[in-house]
């Protein structure tokens, strides 16, 4: 199935060079390219694409507002947003507006490549340091277990295997999918399946909503 992806860069040279990247491989097609966040919002009515690469400083309607509109409008579409600026602020605020993923402009091709896939298939795409920033951000907000709260937490939980909720809280302390396959000594195509079942099962959208689920649930010892 060819994944089609719009890009929105108000810079010509760098969208002339992701179409560029794009085009290369079979499974992806760009099939537009908006100059602000106002014209990616209108493409994405008009061509549906599923992945739409956005940047974040655009001229009039920026790319997180134009990501809050895309999501809010288009749920099938994801959106993973590119910046040249490696701050929290641009982070955290995509990640509000609905983005599925994060990453720089400076990001190798097949690093690039590798999270159109990754979001389209319905997974988040976050730097470790990211998740671990988002983690130390939300921490303080919240509330500090009680030994009653085991009995409370989500009966999904239950369904769950023995190996499943193993790496579901590695997931929850921000490690990568390579990192939870070295520390639980297995395969790193395995944690991509457990991680796929386990979304799947306790009925999560992506990665980011399993990293809060597993906090909601006090799946993670106080540190």
């Amino acid at each position: 199935m060819t994944i089609r992806v719009l890009i929105a860069d108000d810079e010509a040279l760098l969208r002339m060079a992701f179409t560029t990247v794009l085009e290369t491989h079979s499974d992806i097609t760009p099939v537009g390219e908006a100059t602000d966040g106002a014209h990616a919002v209108h493409l994405t009515r008009r061509l549906r694409p599923d992945v739409v690469l956005m940047d974040v400083r655009m001229p009039g309607t920026d790319g997180i507002e134009a990501t809050r509109q895309i999501v809010r409008d288009h749920p099938h579409t994801r959106v993973l947003i590119l910046t040249t600026f490696d701050l929290d602020a641009y982070a955290f605020a995509g990640l509000r507006a609905g983005a599925s993923g994060f990453l720089l402009k400076n990001t190798r091709p097949d690093d690039l490549l590798t999270a159109i896939r990754g979001v389209a298939a319905g997974d988040a795409v976050l730097s470790p340091r990211i998740t671990r920033r988002l983690l130390d951000t939300c921490r303080p907000h919240l509330p500090t277990p009680h030994p009653a709260d085991r009995d409370e937490r989500d009966e999904r939980l239950g369904r769950l295997s023995a190996r499943e909720h193993q790496v579901l809280v590695e997931v929850g302390r921000g490690l990568t999918n390579a990192e939870i396959a070295t520390r639980l000594s297995i395969a790193e195509a395995t944690v991509k399946s457990h991680l796929g079942r386990i979304l799947h099962k306790l009925e999560l959208r992506d990665r980011i909503q399993a990293v809060v689920y597993t906090h909601h649930n006090h799946l993670i010892p106080p540190t």
